[in-house]
This record gives structure tokens, C-alpha cells and sequence, in this order.
């Protein structure tokens, strides 16, 4: 069905804009309900400007200060963020100075990623970013946290949306972005969304805390912490182990390799396809559906775990025992990115899985020696990801197939450490969930205060 709105020669000239998307009626009904409440224009504030243009290829360096792109701010919390670096003198120089951020300042992606945004937490120390990102910063009158909360809540994106333009690649100049009105709370209301959102930051950080300590002693317990990876210009090999391997391929001799093998076997081993039932791959879905069973994706997961926000469902696939998942069940990514992995929650358990994945499913003795969290977080560390880069095959294009995974090597640390590792990645996860609810309440607090007005 067509949707229509008109538009007065007036409303065009004012707002430069003659694009027909411009003037939805989404935007159109977002902004009366604005009128209807007190605002007050961005810029009266926030001063606003953007990142600095800098030619990474050029700059870039494996130490320095944090240089963040549009695509970093995508993830409310910016400790999340991996950034690249430069270097420090690249950093003071004049042509950054503008760029610098603080404690405080709210960075908002404006090309890629449109309307994700961050907040400078204290802290946080000297950085900079790109000119894909908007710098906000407060004049004193209005709190950051309050408008990241607003400029997340439906009355913000909407106005984000309507000020984007673009042909072949959509962004957000500052020009239009100053357009942007922000709701003028009570003194007591906005205490609430400030501390509702600082709240939400707190739990992150002790979410990130708990992963780090997860990684640190899982690390610890392996050596990899004290690992230095060698680079020698030449490396032999057994023909016995080209023989056993059934590998003529030179990168899977490498030195670095060796290495990891050698940390491996001061523990007890077992190979993948010894503790896994039979490793499957998923099933290809056509089309997706607004109902149905969760069809999981690569691209469905962060940092080990299922992020639920990006989980399409699909109702033309029956869930069986080969492609759908149960708690605890590992998926690994098999082309493309590979070796990507989740540990599957209760959330997601009974979800079908792409044919891009394969399942990682420990059987029942299996279990007595290995726990599925410690599993997961090992092929999240150096060491997994190292070894499935090793076993895979492919020129063009790198490929990881069951046959080749099962012959990963698995370490087995002492049952008490594994223990203390999923006690502190249940810990992560709790904060992690408890963060993310926090912020969804700050956004639902201001989206019932702007209707409750409104409604007046």
C-alpha cells in the first residue's frame, strides 16, 4: 500500500530538503508530537562537531592511542570498542586537536552504523576518531547521559533518520544534524534516566571485568600469557607427520603452531571429534518470517555468545535433531570468518542453525572432564583461534569442515579451574543482561515521559 504525505513550498525552503522520504508520515507525526512538548534545539546544549580525516594505511600502528571509526560505535558501551591505534605524535599533532575526546562527550556514528552512539566515560584516557563520527559535548545545561538515552529512544532515531541523506552511501552532516530538538525534562526525571543509564555502564564494566578475568586465568592456566610466538625465516618438518596429518601445506608446519602444541601437551588431550557427538552443520533458510522458530546466523554472534538483537526466525524449516541446538552446544563458523564461536544459552536453546555453522555437541562422558563454557571460551582464545586458522583449508577463500575441526586438539585443565571460569563467565553474562536492561529502561523512561507530555 502507498504512503503519502504533502509537503508546503514553505516546509521545503526551510528545510532544504525536497526528497520525498523527507517528509514521511512517520517523521511527520514524530515531529508534531515534539511540538507538542517543550524542546530546545541541539546546538543550544551541546557544541557540535566531528572526527578528524586521517589515512589509516598511513597512521596506523600496533601501539598509540585509540584512533575509533564510525564502525567502533556500535555498541552503546565504548569499553566494548576494539579500535585501531596511532601514534602519539600523530595524536598531538594540530590537525587532531579538534577531534580529541573526554570524559563526558557523547560520540555518535554518522555514516555506516547511523545513530549508535557512546559515552566518554571517565575513566577513559586520551583518544580520538574519525570525521564518521559526531562529537557532542555538553555545555553544562544538559546532561550526556540523559540525551544518549534520548537520542536512542524512538523520538531520537526517528530524527536521526529523517536528517539522513545521501545517494550512494547515506550519512549524517552536522548541517542537519543541529536540526535535532531534545525534550526539556524536570530536575527529577532527568536524575532518573541519568542514573538509570549510569547504572547500566557500571554493569558493563563489571561485565567486561569478569571476562577479562575468565580469559586471564584461562590463559594463565595454559601459558599462553608468558607465549611469545617465534618468527624464524625457515621451519622443517617429519615426513611422518605430513603422513599423519595429511598436510603438504607449509603454514600448517608453522613454528607459532609447534608453539601451541607444545603448551597443549603438558595437559591431558583429547581431539575434538573424541568429547563431541557427531559434529553437524545447519540447514539453508529462503526466507525469514516475523514468527517462527530463531534461525542463528554467523553474524549472530559477539564475543562468544548470541547477541538476540540481529536473530531472524524463519517458519519454513521443521527443527529436528540435526539442525537445531540445545543448551550448551557450541557453533563455529565455518567459512568466511571461521572459527567464530557461541556457547548456546537457555535463551536460544531449540533455535535452528545456518548451514554456515557447525555444532559443537559434548557427549555425556565427555562431560565429566570438560565443561561447554570453558570449552568455548578456549576456542575463543589464541590458542582456539590459532588452531582452527591452522586446520582449515582453502586459497581463495578459507574453509573449515568438520573432518578438520575434529582433529583440533583439546587441552583439559584441572576440573577446578574450569569451574571457576564458568562461574565467572556466569557472572559476565548476568552483569552483561542486567546492563543492557538497564539502558532499555532508560529509553522506555524517556519515550513515557515525551508521550505522557504530549498527551497533556
Amino acid at each position: 500500500m502507498a504512503v503519502w504525505s504533502l509537503a508546503t513550498f514553505s516546509g521545503i525552503t526551510i528545510f532544504d530538503r525536497c526528497d520525498g522520504e523527507y517528509f514521511l508520515p512517520i517523521y511527520i507525526k514524530n515531529e508534531n508530537e515534539l511540538d507538542l512538548i517543550n524542546t530546545t534545539p541541539l546546538p543550544t546544549m551541546f557544541h557540535v562537531s566531528d572526527g578528524n580525516h586521517l589515512s589509516v594505511s598511513k597512521h596506523f600502528s600496533n601501539v598509540g592511542i585509540p584512533y575509533f571509526r564510525g564502525q567502533d560505535i556500535n555498541d552503546f558501551f565504548l569499553e566494548n570498542a576494539l579500535p585501531i591505534r596511532i601514534p602519539e605524535k600523530v595524536f598531538l599533532s594540530p590537525m587532531m586537536t579538534r577531534s580529541h575526546f573526554y570524559a563526558g562527550d557523547v560520540l555518535l556514528s554518522i555514516v555506516g552504523t547511523i545513530g549508535s552512539l557512546s559515552i566518554v566515560p571517565e575513566s577513559f584516557g586520551p583518544a580520538t576518531g574519525s570525521c564518521k563520527i559526531a562529537i557532542l559535548r555538553s555545555k553544562g545545561n544538559y546532561s550526556p547521559f540523559v540525551l544518549a538515552a534520548f537520542l536512542l529512544s524512538r523520538f531520537g532515531q526517528l530524527q536521526i533518520q529523517r536528517n539522513t541523506r545521501g545517494a550512494v552511501q547515506m550519512g549524517l552532516i552536522l548541517k542537519d544534524l543541529v536540526r535535532i530538538r531534545l525534550p526539556i525534562f524536570e530536575e527529577t526525571a532527568a536524575c532518573q534516566i541519568e542514573q538509570l543509564v549510569k547504572q547500566a555502564i557500571e554493569s558493563n564494566r563489571k561485565s567486561k571485568a569478569s571476562y577479562n578475568q575468565a580469559q586471564h586465568l584461562l590463559e594463565s592456566e595454559l601459558g599462553l600469557d608468558k607465549l611469545t610466538f617465534k618468527k624464524p625465516v625457515g621451519y622443517t618438518t617429519r615426513f611422518s607427520e605430513v603422513v599423519s596429518n595429511d598436510r603438504v601445506d607449509a603454514d600448517f608446519y608453522q613454528v607459532k603452531y609447534k608453539q601451541l602444541d607444545a603448551i597443549a601437551t603438558k595437559f591431558p588431550i583429547k581431539k575434538v571429534k573424541e568429547i563431541s557427538e557427531k559434529l553437524e552443520t545447519g540447514v539453508y533458510s529462503q526466507s525469514y518470517s516475523a514468527k517462527g522458530t530463531m534461525y542463528l546466523r554467523g553474524v549472530d554472534i559477539d564475543k562468544g555468545f548470541i547477541k538476540s538483537e540481529s536473530i531472524l526466525k524463519t517458519n519454513l524449516l521443521i527443527p529436528n535433531p540435526k539442525n537445531m541446538v540445545v543448551k550448551d552446544d557450541i557453533i563455529v563458523t565455518r567459512v568466511g570468518s571461521i572459527g567464530v564461536c557461541a556457547i548456546i544459552e537457555d535463551d536460544h536453546s531449540g533455535s535452528l542453525f545456518s548451514d554456515n555453522l557447525i555444532r559443537v555437541r559434548l557427549h555425556e562422558k565427555a562431560k565429566e572432564e570438560i565443561a561447554a563454557p570453558y570449552l568455548n571460551l578456549l576456542l575463543n582464545t589464541t590458542y582456539g583461534q590459532m588452531q582452527m586458522t591452522r586446520y582449515s583449508r582453502g586459497s581463495v577463500q578459507q574453509r573449515l569442515n568438520q573432518t578438520q575441526l575434529a582433529q583440533i586438539p583439546i587441552p583439559i585443565i584441572e576440573k577446578e579451574a574450569q569451574s571457576k571460569i564458568k562461574n565467572l563467565l556466569d557472572k559476565h553474562r548476568s552483569a552483561e543482561k542486567e546492563s543492557k536492561k538497564l539502558l532499555e529502561q532508560a529509553k522506555a523512561r524517556v519515550e513515557k515521559l515525551i508521550e505522557e507530555a504530549a498527551a497533556q
